[in-house]
This record gives structure tokens, sequence and C-alpha cells, in this order.
């Protein structure tokens, strides 16, 4: 599991809301940065479209971190997982 995920299943625990989270065996965030580029996003889903990425990055500095990805999740810009009990 990237740090990226980790933290992203962190937080939605936390806060105890369905997020973002991808199977262990994908490899979202491919240079390990910690943020999620339009190029990793699209890499997994791929109906995500450049403009759409824009409004999902809220500061505007080209990647998604883990609230920014919580946040898209939340507001169903971003599917999420299906919770499995």
């Amino acid at each position: 599991m990237t740090r990226l995920t980790k933290t992203a299943a962190l937080v939605a625990a936390t806060f105890a809301v369905p997020s973002f989270v991808l199977a262990d065996t994908v490899e979202v965030d491919a240079n390990g940065d910690g943020l999620l580029s339009v190029a990793e996003l699209q890499a997994v889903y791929p109906e995500i479209t450049g403009e759409q990425f824009s409004v999902m990055d809220l500061n505007a500095d080209g990647g998604l971190d883990a609230a920014e990805i919580q946040g898209a999740g939340e507001s169903g810009m971003l599917p999420t997982a299906p919770v499995e009990e």
C-alpha cells in the first residue's frame, strides 16, 4: 500500500466515512511523492478529465493530497471503494 493510500485510509477511518481506497496491488502514486497527478489518477480512473482534476485540485499545485482526495470522494467527484464488512 502506498503512503498516500495509507494516509487516505487513515483519514477516512478517523472520520468514519467512505474514502478513495485502492487495492494493495494498484500502484497509484507512481513517483512516491505523496500526491496524485492527473496521469496517476487517470491510470486508475481513465474517465477523469483534466478539467475534473483541476476542480479537485483545490490548491492548484498539480497534485491531489489526501485531503483533496477525501473531499473529492465525499463530494462524488471520485468513485469511492465499496465498504467491505
